[in-house]
């Protein structure tokens, strides 16, 4: 339908009836207005204004009398077969009734007749049943369900209903939906425009369909609650709604709906302008993130596009936006083509972290997170002050690499009188500070793990709890949980003891500084000998007991400025078969078997680990190249992990009987779990957790620590291609064959990147080579690496 405004006569055009149409002149007429129900008292009149040309070659045509005649005949007509019965039965009202006095009827009562919004979307009919409470009412909706409903809710109240059938609603629904004719709007618009007046809800009623009964007036509210063209709301009070018809301006403008395409088509002009200004620009001059997103006219765009990067549109229309953005670009309807925008425009950082953005992980800690811990520091006390044993006599080494901002962990070590080594496992004692259910607590345990990636480390506790509050720190009293062990001389446990304890930190060293100390054999450093000693008994302990050895090298990578185009990379491979690294892990390994032992011994349930792995014969891979290249088959067909929270049970891979992990509570949720079962048992207290509770956290915090683990794998994956790929072009790299896939296609380790990947090698290579490789290809974004294979003399 549409307004046409000629000669400042208003014209209206819709579909015709056929009985009609034949009777079509120069001037257009609203056949949709004969279609309506003429009332007598309103007198519904055709206002067609004619210029002398017109006219002239209207009388030419056919006297307009008789079109008239004819007209109201067939208006008769319809309006006999059309009228809606004005005596159904949806309710009674009393004939006679003042317009004021049925506006009284408005008021809530049981049995009346209402709308309410359900929702954003959905608009319901239901029946008053009773208040509840004060102010809400229990209704009946459509579809048969009983709810409450807030005043706030109710859009309209028919009026003159009482006593209402709930199970009438969708006959009522349905005959209102028959009688739906929007012409009838158009027609009650021209003829109030043409008066200048206002209308309520009854009124209308009664001028279009000649009554104001309940069945009627509701029609007339659907009709004016959807029209978003003829009228508009000129006040609402007490559910009392009186609408203004538009002007012919209005209306006009509302109906062009080429005319919003085109503004709409405009503004994505403007802003694909926008976007290729920004790329011509050079980096530093690029607008900023936040400038994007302050310009409304431009914020769903971009946001559309981010969506779309990230694989994280929310519904068709980011899509359809985002894809209509890119064509116009020129650019591919794809994910990477809409990250290859952003970071052309300076909205991406050059090495923007996707899996961060797609995975939607917590970074940095909310406002009352930081003022809940902030308040810890400054108020809590240490409930197990009074059973804290005073270590701070013994020399304490905290190894861990150079970057780590949070010491979990430390160790001592002494040689008894009858010979035997006896080691203190001294762990960081969170606990001490943060209570099960607390704010603190469910925060670290939504997050599962900090999170440590080249580019930030983003922690499990904000930064300052954890490096103030919980961290081992050098030179200071710190408060711990100690497991103490006394060895025998094959490596197993003789004897150990658990405690909350107070240390002070003597050494905090690098696994290189302490390799180094280790090599240099420095009397004054013997503690760090026999630590080393204990290590070696425990690994060949461990062996005789089935524990299949899986060191092999790591790569770290610290990246300085990850937001310049060209970010520095700094890159360490170490091998876990280092005499430091080693003496660590089987310190940390040692404290998971008495901790294990400990909870079994006492019944505490805690999250024990195990790994069958009974159908491996590790001795069918003795043939191997013992290292990287055993360990990675071996790995390889390893089975996963499991978890009991009731008892311990048996770890193959460990050599052990029972494993739990502890010693990294500040990083790690499960081992913040372990020191609240074991910190409860030594205060005399009930665990806070029943095997079933740990059971259902460890369910979402191991979810969660998944979610993390593929994150830092595919970051690293990342910066490791970015840094192969600004090698020079001819730099030869070290490579072990591990194994071949297909062929002569092997899988190779690159020794000096600690990265493995897959090429194609020449005839006589076997597995256990090293061979000599240069990258051909290597696409961060795309995870794409390609070697190929230097034979010497080629």
């Amino acid at each position: 339908m549409a307004v046409r405004v000629i000669n400042s006569c208003s014209i209206l055009r819709s579909a015709s009836l056929p009985s009609v149409s034949s009777r079509r002149c120069c001037c257009p007429y609203n056949s949709a207005l004969f279609r309506s129900h003429r009332n007598s008292r309103l007198g519904f009149r055709l206002r067609c204004r004619l210029s002398s040309s017109q006219y002239h070659y209207f009388l030419g045509s056919q006297s307009i009398h008789s079109l008239l005649d004819s007209v109201l005949e067939e208006l008769d007509l319809l309006r006999k077969q059309k009228r809606i019965n004005a005596t159904t039965q949806i309710g009674s009202m009393s004939s006679g009734e003042s317009l004021d006095e049925k506006i009284e009827k408005h008021a809530l009562h049981k049995g009346a007749l209402l709308e309410f919004r359900k929702d954003s979307e959905r608009m319901l009919l239901a029946v008053a049943q009773k208040p509840d409470g004060k102010k809400n009412w229990m209704v009946s909706d459509q579809n048969g369900i009983t709810s409450s409903i807030k005043p706030q809710q109710i859009t309209y109240i028919v009026p003159g209903v009482k006593n209402f059938d709930h199970a009438e609603i969708s006959e009522f629904i349905q005959k209102a939906q028959e009688n739906l004719d929007p012409a009838l709007l158009e027609f009650a618009w021209v003829e109030l425009l043409e008066k200048n007046k206002s209308v309520t809800v009854q009124e209308l009623a009664e001028m279009i369909f000649g009554s104001s009964e309940p069945l009627e007036s509701y029609c007339a509210h659907l009709l004016l609650s959807k029209d978003e063209i003829y009228f508009t709301v000129l006040e609402n009070k007490s559910l009392r709604a009186v609408y203004r018809p538009r002007s012919t301006i209005q209306v006009e403008e509302l109906l062009r709906r080429k005319l919003a395409k085109d503004v709409a088509e405009k503004e994505l002009q403007e802003f694909v302008q926008l976007l290729t200004s920004a790329r011509a620009m050079p980096l530093g001059s690029k607008p900023s993130k936040s400038s994007w997103k302050a310009e409304n006219n431009f914020l769903q765009k971009i946001e559309s596009l981010e969506a779309f990067a990230i694989d994280a549109c929310k519904n068709d229309d980011e899509k359809k936006t985002a894809a209509k953005i890119l064509k116009e670009m020129g650019f591919p309807r794809t994910a990477s083509a809409a990250v290859n925008l952003l970071i052309d425009i300076g909205y991406f950082p050059a090495h923007v972290n996707l899996g961060l953005l797609k995975l939607n992980i917590p970074t940095d800690h909310s406002d009352d997170i930081i003022l809940a811990a902030e308040s810890l520091l400054s108020e809590s006390t240490d409930t197990d002050e009074i059973d804290r044993k005073d270590l701070t006599y013994l020399k304490v080494y905290a190894i861990d690499v150079d970057e780590a901002d949070e010491l979990d962990d430390a160790l001592s070590a002494t040689r008894m009188q009858d010979g035997r080594i006896k080691v203190w496992i001294h762990v960081a004692d969170p606990s001490s500070l943060v209570q099960p259910g607390s704010r603190i607590d469910r925060e670290a345990m939504r997050r599962g793990t900090s999170l440590f990636l080249p580019t930030a480390t983003y922690p499990m506790f904000p930064e300052k709890l954890a490096m103030e509050g919980m961290s081992l720190k050098q030179g200071k009293i710190c408060k711990a949980v100690t497991v103490s062990v006394v060895l025998h001389t094959d490596g197993s446990i003789a004897e150990y003891t658990t405690n909350n304890s107070i240390i002070k930190p003597t050494y905090m060293l690098t696994y290189e500084s302490a390799s180094e100390l280790i090599h240099l054999n420095l009397e004054e450093e013997v503690e760090l000998k026999i630590l080393l000693e204990a290590a070696t008994l425990r690994l060949q302990w461990r062996r005789q007991q089935g524990a299949i050895d899986t060191a092999n090298l790591e790569t770290r990578i610290k990246v300085a400025n990850p937001d310049d185009p060209e970010p520095s990379i700094n890159l360490y491979v170490e091998n876990q078969a280092d005499p430091a690294m080693r003496l660590v892990s089987e310190m940390m390994i040692l404290c998971g078997e008495v901790v294990a032992t400990f909870g079994s011994h006492n019944n505490i349930p805690l999250p024990y680990r195990g790994q069958l792995q009974s159908h491996l014969d590790a001795s069918l891979f003795a043939h191997l190249p013992e290292g990287p290249v055993r360990s990675s088959a071996l790995v390889r067909i390893m089975r996963a992990a499991e978890i009991d929270f009731r008892k311990p049970i048996r770890h193959g891979v460990l050599g052990l009987p029972g494993y739990v992990q502890f010693t990294s509570p500040i990083r790690r949720y499960m081992d913040l779990l372990a020191h609240y079962q074991v910190k409860a048992f030594l205060r005399g207290d009930t665990p806070p957790f029943t095997a079933g509770q740990l059971e259902g956290i460890a369910s979402s915090v191991n979810m969660n620590a998944r979610v993390a683990k593929r994150l830092v794998s595919s970051s690293l994956k990342y910066w490791i291609l970015e840094y192969l790929r600004r090698q020079p072009k001819r730099k030869r790299f070290r490579a072990l064959v591990l194994r071949f896939i297909k062929d002569r296609t092997a899988a190779l380790l690159l020794l000096e990147v600690g990265y493995q990947a897959s090429a194609w090698v020449s005839v006589g290579v076997q597995i256990g080579d090293e061979i000599d490789v240069q990258v051909e290809e290597a696409h961060p974004r795309e995870d794409v690496l390609a070697l190929k294979e230097v034979v010497s003399g080629m």
